[in-house]
């Protein structure tokens, strides 16, 4: 009973207001406090004890990745050059190919860096237009563009320089590049199962036609920058970070890391999350290099996408405050628990506790910040003492968050749904099947993957 009480009915009620479109920064401490009342616990303890020390932690740790991607996703955005990127790819597919069309703008662009949130912002007026001209139905837009965006470039493929795939980093003492071989194949099945559904769930629907009404204008036409500009800052992107990560920084002398001035961690901690910032802000200065002449106003770019890190930070950061609150429940300890004695070893109980609690957060990234705090250090203990390379950890939990946090409560799904002017109802159905269901089953194969051959 407690279980119900302190777990489901607050994490019930937070997708319910969510799902009604109540904003999640609100939301999530309100959740907290239900539960932690529900529970008998202190609530002005559990607010300033556990939730805002969460929140504020994950504040500190992310806020350059969460910055510098903001504002290299704006400079894409304003510069014309995610609009060329997109283009070019739709040009060369064709209407004929709308969803992989849709599907592969979104990933070339997030897996250069861009926020997701700015290229479903940047991607929907051509996916509109794309879908009329094949006549597609307009629900069937979200589910493909969180196929491209929220799937495989942001957990399973490496150097991937999603928030995601850096988290890891200093607890495993990996880089964005971990278990290559075993995020690919993810990747595929993620990439094709979603393709597969979608192409499915087109021809079943297209008896129906599609209900344009809702959706905004297509973008009104302007100059842009050639296609090699737009490509440019993106391979910079994966190019300096795979350099610093793998080459630069290992040779580096970071001894003084050791010292208390500097936080007492070893190199192999922060490498990883100073490649991923070298790699960003290297890539910023190329973009404003290059389209300097088709930024109306450079400091207005730069400004609009400093700010436009913070929602996304703070509801993300709010998220992981309710999950904290959630995980020092009694109840959970029960669950957790549980999943400890999941059998296999390491990979299977990280796995069960991270996507809990990606489940719980309705976040990927604050799922994963809370579960690694939590159980990081033991099972990574356990996983040295099997012989499992650390590399395998870091891909296995990056995959398990990246299936149960697109619930309904998650922020992208709902500010992705709220572009179209679509509701849960209308069109969550396909953004579940892509984003949650062959996600899952993506980890259960690799899981089995690398239980057989390790990481690799």
């Amino acid at each position: 009973m407690m279980l119900v009480l302190t777990l489901i009915l607050p994490l019930a009620v937070l997708i319910w207001v969510v799902y009604r479109g109540w904003p999640v920064l609100l939301a999530a401490p309100v959740m907290a406090l239900l539960a932690a009342g529900l529970a008998a616990d202190p609530l002005l303890a559990t607010l300033t004890q556990r939730f805002m020390p969460a929140a504020g932690g994950f504040v500190i740790a992310f806020l350059p990745l969460f910055l510098l991607g903001a504002v290299f996703g704006k400079l894409m955005e304003d510069s014309g050059a995610a609009m060329a990127l997109a283009r070019a790819i739709l040009a060369r597919l064709g209407p004929s190919q709308a969803l992989p069309a849709v599907v592969l703008s979104c990933a070339a662009l997030t897996y250069g860096g861009v926020s997701l949130f700015v290229v479903a912002f940047a991607i929907y007026p051509l996916a509109i237009a794309l879908f009329r001209a094949s006549d597609l139905p307009d629900r069937l837009i979200p589910g493909a563009i969180a196929l491209g965006a929220f799937t495989f470039t942001m957990s399973a493929l490496p150097g991937s320089p999603a928030i995601q795939n850096a988290i890891p980093m200093p607890y495993f003492g990996t880089t964005t590049f971990a278990a290559p071989g075993l995020g690919i194949i993810a990747a595929l099945v993620m990439a094709l199962g979603g393709l597969f559904y979608l192409a499915r769930a087109a021809r079943t629907a297209a008896a129906r036609g599609p209900s344009q009404d809702a959706l905004p204008p297509p973008e009104t036409e302007r100059a842009l920058p050639p296609l090699w500009v737009a490509l440019t800052p993106i391979l910079t992107v994966f190019v300096t970070n795979w350099v610093l990560a793998e080459i630069a920084l290992p040779r580096s002398d970071l001894a003084y890391l050791s010292e208390p001035a500097w936080g007492s961690v070893g190199p192999a901690q922060v490498i990883g999350i100073w490649a991923l910032i070298g790699g960003l802000t290297l890539a910023i200065l190329v973009l404003i290099g290059l389209t300097w002449r088709k930024l109306e106003d450079p400091k207005e770019t730069l400004a609009e996408g400093s700010q436009a890190a913070l929602l996304p930070l703070f509801n993300t950061a709010a998220l992981v405050g309710f999950g904290a609150v959630i995980a020092a429940l009694p109840a959970f300890a029960s669950v957790n628990g549980l999943i400890a004695q999941v059998p296999g070893g390491a990979l299977p109980g990280l796995a069960a506790s991270a996507s809990l609690l990606a489940g719980i957060t309705g976040s990927a990234s604050g799922g994963m910040s809370i579960a690694l705090d939590a159980v990081g250090p033991r099972y990574l203990e356990m996983a040295l003492s099997e012989g499992t390379d650390p590399a395998a950890l870091h891909r296995i939990v990056a995959l398990a968050t990246g299936g149960l946090d697109a619930l309904p409560h998650n922020g992208a799904v709902v500010t992705l749904l709220g572009i179209g002017g679509l509701t849960h109802r209308e069109a969550y159905g396909p953004i579940f099947v892509v984003g949650v269901a062959i996600p899952i089953l993506a980890l259960l194969i690799v899981l089995a993957l690398a239980s057989i051959f390790g990481a690799f």
